[in-house]
């Protein structure tokens, strides 16, 4: 539907506001420059190697746990603070630091006017933020998977009389899941200490969630933080059970040593290990986790009760019809689940799927996860019960109205559409071929607000008896697409055919993927979070990503060499930018740094960056431009009025996407000629021309939405003359919701 001129727009804006009013940017309050949240000073410590956790388990299942553990790095307060940390497992993280407030992009602005009605409400708004820190989960705050490590039960000598393991008996026999060490954990990466090179970031300690509570889990995702009808700012975390780490069965103990009997083959009475599916909270290989993002209370959110094993292939979470989506590695469905937690429907991409591209249907074989069966075997992942290759869904994510997921191990990515009820449209969708070096399964798939799709392959699904690997590693891409502008009609798909590749880790070749990614604010020169930037650097999770030998002396000054956990790179670095990667930040999953030689140890990661704005009036400007300091939702008194009205909004369709065309009126005198916009919207790209003609409306392009939905763009109205100059520049900025129209412009 391409629109022949201008004289016809599809619909005016209603929604457009001429005074958009006063919003107040969410703050994100961490521990930030070597002090608490109190302004103590802070220690590095250096934990002893030997781990010890002890569990206090409340009664509505949050943990407070006191623990020792593998060499890392840790930040604790060198003083008690007034306030007493969460018993939940997260640090303490308050909103005051000294005569300073935090801001949520990153920087720290000094309140002025400290006398009068300002400095009251100051006060009143700082005392009411002590009051609301029970929380694990802020914007930014980084929730990373894998696998939770080992231990010989019963087997040093304060524990056994036995003191140790008799002659001839082979360790790893006795070796099983430590099921009190995490499987979850969720990161503050609001300060990485400084600018790119590299170097490994030691982060607050972490939120944890143990083996033992989940079990082992991959797929990771956030829900919107709606309450009792109501949003609070704070989301749930959620994450599916997995057999991505592995497949550890054990009969019971026949020799008296206090510990079952391991097993590589399926045998009578053969149960899964504890640690494997979080049995303690009644879970299973179909099991969806939920972790309060206040509490962190663990509850057992939903349950896919026909997964015999395989487990789930990864999570998504839809806010426009608030339902979770998750994929079945049993037999290739991909679960429609309510906000409560109830399975309503599903969807048959084997049956329903392959037909619309010209492939012939492919249903279940029925094959199952059978333990007891001598068929089984650990190490072979064919006797597990997989559903065959070709109808086998791996990453799902929602974006645009659309459900896209991820097929096979030579990977496919489709989409299905979800009606306006929420409902499978029944439309899927082919998109393309994945297009890299090995033909690995696509196990997560992300969306920035710039149109562009991010996947990350996991290499092939391995089991050690010893634990040392669970994927063939070494391999595995981060790529991105993005859309033909215009299309070719010559190409087969919509996207264009050779995607952009990141260098993950220093190993030779790059390629270090561990299956998990998601989008991340911005953060400035000196590794701080910046808030204002919605999807600006790209995280992914990856093995041995440090690991380099002829890098070796380069690499020692950034920490450990031997890192499996999280790499964090501004989106724009794809290759051969950043090869070797020193433009980027990296995390370590457990802390410990003596496993070189394991391989997908690290699962998924998921980020809570939801985007807002400060809507109307003038932004804070270095050096000059600077309005009052006002502490975030504390309406100005009014003597600062907004700097743009908008008078209009036209649309129309043209060959790349919806287009919107903006009437603004500068009635403040602001003497703004361009504009720059960002979408405020996860999922949705908003983009907008480079130059403008004077008298003509601002156009601007919106593509990934819902057609009907409404979309929040953030705009700054700047004079092009100042921004020439160099440096800050005067920019009034506003957040601006525009009803997209009803009809699609797709073709």
């Amino acid at each position: 539907m391409v629109r022949p001129g201008k004289e016809a727009p599809m619909t005016n804006n209603p929604e457009a506001l001429r005074s958009p009013g006063t919003t107040g940017a969410r703050r994100d309050h961490r521990l930030r420059d070597g002090v608490d949240a109190l302004g103590f000073p802070l220690i590095p410590l250096t934990l002893r190697k030997t781990r010890r956790i002890v569990v206090l388990r409340k009664a509505d299942n949050s943990i407070r746990e006191e623990r020792a553990g593998p060499p890392r790095l840790a930040l604790i307060c060198a003083a008690s603070p007034d306030v007493l940390p969460s018993t939940t497992g997260g640090s303490v993280m308050s909103r005051i630091r000294g005569s300073f407030v935090s801001s949520l992009d990153g920087g720290l602005r000094r309140a002025v006017h400290p006398g009068g009605l300002l400095a009251l409400a100051l006060g009143l708004w700082l005392g009411a933020a002590q009051a609301q820190e029970t929380r694990i989960i802020y914007p930014g705050s980084m929730a990373v998977t894998g696998f939770s490590g080992t231990i010989i039960p019963n087997f040093d000598p304060p524990d056994s009389e036995k003191e140790g393991l008799p002659p001839g008996v082979d360790p790893v026999d006795e070796t099983f899941i430590d099921p009190t060490r995490a499987t979850l954990r969720v990161f503050d990466v609001s300060h990485l200490g400084g600018p790119a090179s590299g170097q490994l970031v030691n982060t607050p300690p972490p939120f944890e969630v143990t083996a033992e509570q989940i079990g082992q889990v991959f797929g990771v995702t956030y829900d919107d933080g709606v309450r009792d009808g109501v949003p609070s700012g704070i989301p749930n975390l959620y994450a599916g059970a997995t057999s991505l780490h592995g497949i550890r069965i054990v009969t019971p103990d026949a020799d008296d040593d206090g510990r079952p009997e391991r097993q590589r083959r399926g045998a009578a009475g053969a149960t899964f290990m504890d640690g494997q599916f979080g049995t303690e909270n009644g879970g299973g290989p179909g099991t969806v986790w939920k972790i309060d993002g206040i509490t962190g209370q663990v509850s057992k959110f939903a349950d896919i009760d026909t997964n015999s094993g395989p487990g789930i292939g990864n999570l998504t979470f839809d806010a426009t019809h608030r339902e979770f989506f998750a994929s079945d590695l049993d037999t290739g469905l991909i679960h429609r689940i309510d906000a409560e937690g109830r399975l309503i429907d599903s969807f048959d991409h084997g049956v329903a799927g392959r037909p619309t591209h010209g492939l012939a249907p492919v249903a279940d074989d029925g094959s199952v996860m059978d333990i007891q069966g001598a068929a089984f075997d650990s190490e072979d992942p064919d006797s597990w019960g997989y559903t065959q290759d070709e109808r086998r869904v791996w990453g799902v994510s929602y974006h645009g109205g659309r459900l896209y997921y991820s097929v096979g191990e030579k990977s496919e990515i489709w989409s299905v559409g979800i009606a306006r009820d929420g409902s499978f449209a029944g439309d899927p969708r082919w998109e393309l071929m994945v297009r890299a070096d090995k033909d690995y399964a696509v196990t997560d798939i992300a969306f920035d607000n710039s149109g562009f799709m991010y996947l990350a392959q996991r290499g092939p699904v391995e089991n050690r008896y010893d634990y040392s690997q669970f994927a063939d590693s070494g391999k595995g891409e981060v790529i991105r697409y993005f859309r033909e502008n215009p299309d070719d009609p010559e190409t087969e798909s919509v996207w264009v055919e050779v995607p952009q590749e990141y260098a993950v880790g220093f190993p030779q070749g790059n390629r270090q993927s561990a299956g998990g990614l998601d989008l991340q604010y911005g953060y400035d020169a000196d590794g701080n979070l910046d808030s204002s930037v919605c999807t600006q650097t790209l995280v992914n999770t990856g093995d041995k990503l440090r690991d380099n030998p002829s890098l070796a002396e380069q690499l020692a000054a950034g920490g450990p060499l031997a890192v499996h956990g999280v790499q964090i790179t501004p989106k724009e670095l794809v290759k051969p930018a950043n090869v070797p990667p020193f433009g980027s930040w990296f995390v370590d999953f457990d802390g410990y740094f003596e496993d070189p030689e394991v391989e997908g140890h690290v699962g998924d990661v998921a980020v809570w960056h939801p985007c807002e704005g400060r809507a109307g009036y003038y932004e804070e400007i270095p050096g000059g431009y600077l309005p009052p300091f006002y502490p975030p939702d504390f309406p100005p008194p009014g003597n600062l009025p907004p700097c743009l009205d908008v008078d209009d909004v036209q649309y129309y369709c043209t060959p790349s996407g919806l287009e919107a065309d903006l009437y603004l009126h500068d009635h403040a005198g602001f003497g703004g000629d361009s504009i720059k916009v960002q979408s405020r919207t996860p999922g949705v790209g908003v983009t907008s021309s480079q130059s403008h003609a004077p008298g003509k409306p601002y156009t601007i392009d919106i593509t990934g939405h819902y057609p009907g939905d409404t979309v929040d763009v953030g705009l700054c109205f700047y004079r092009k003359s100042d921004k020439d100059k160099g440096g800050y520049y005067p920019c009034c900025k506003m957040t601006l919701p525009l009803r997209t129209p009803a009809a699609s412009c797709e073709r």
